[in-house]
């Protein structure tokens, strides 16, 4: 009597028609995505071109400085959404820079100081598509939630390595609010986020005299501290200590 082994059915060639099959099928599921990428990209030109032109023209019929200023900030922060959602990626060093230009433009038009510290000895590994994306989107919520909640007139913003963890904290100085914390959509987001980052993060009294958000997470293996990057002291313009 013949024995049967479970690895010879393994060993049984594919038959080329069902090779095919799973060819054409593996091609369709590609030229799908790629279709939904256009179609992606077509409606953020879309918006970028038709809802961001007519900003423009609202800008220049509204005539109240206050009204004005407000028109500039939607217009700001659409062009910066468009900008980041059609794709986060980089090295660490190249996703911070990305979030500092954004939030110096945000903070700007609204005359707010930004003191950007980063260490000179942070690493720059190279982080996947979600990890550059949760870091990114943590650091627009943190800001975004201190300009819509506490009325900032100064923000400070510290990165530094503490062992093989990245430590990232955003402080303003406006008023802590501790009841607020955590109740809201953007911080449930963030927690999720940190966690996606195997990490945490958590809110506390900043000793500006308002919100510190503080986020710690590990760092993708890496060889050397990175050379280039933003410089840890203040840039031109920026609140110093």
């Amino acid at each position: 009597m013949k024995r049967w082994w479970p690895w010879a059915a393994r060993r049984r060639p594919v038959a080329p028609e069902a090779l095919r099959g799973q060819l054409a099928e593996l091609q369709r599921r590609l030229e799908l995505a790629q279709a939904l990428q256009a179609e992606r990209r077509h409606l953020y030109d879309d918006l970028h071109d038709d809802v961001g032109s007519r900003l423009l023209t609202l800008l220049h019929r509204v005539h109240e400085p206050e009204q004005q200023q407000l028109v500039r900030e939607v217009l700001q922060d659409l062009r910066a959404i468009l900008a980041r959602e059609r794709g986060i990626e980089g090295t660490l060093l190249e996703v911070l820079a990305q979030l500092r230009e954004e939030a110096e433009q945000r903070l700007d038009t609204r005359d707010i100081a930004l003191d950007w510290r980063q260490g000179a000895d942070l690493p720059d590994p190279a982080l996947d598509p979600a990890q550059a994306m949760h870091l990114f989107r943590i650091g627009r919520e943190a800001i975004t939630n201190a300009l819509r909640h506490a009325a900032p007139h100064r923000l400070r913003v510290v990165l530094e390595r503490v062992g093989a963890d990245l430590v990232f904290e955003v402080t303003d100085d406006g008023a802590f609010d501790a009841a607020r914390i955590g109740s809201g959509r953007g911080t449930r987001s963030m927690q999720a986020r940190a966690g996606e980052l195997q990490g945490n993060i958590h809110w506390q009294a900043g000793t500006l005299g308002g919100t510190k958000v503080c986020l710690r997470f590990p760092l993708p293996p890496d060889v050397a501290p990175a050379a280039t990057g933003w410089p840890p002291s203040a840039a031109p313009g920026s609140m110093r200590p």
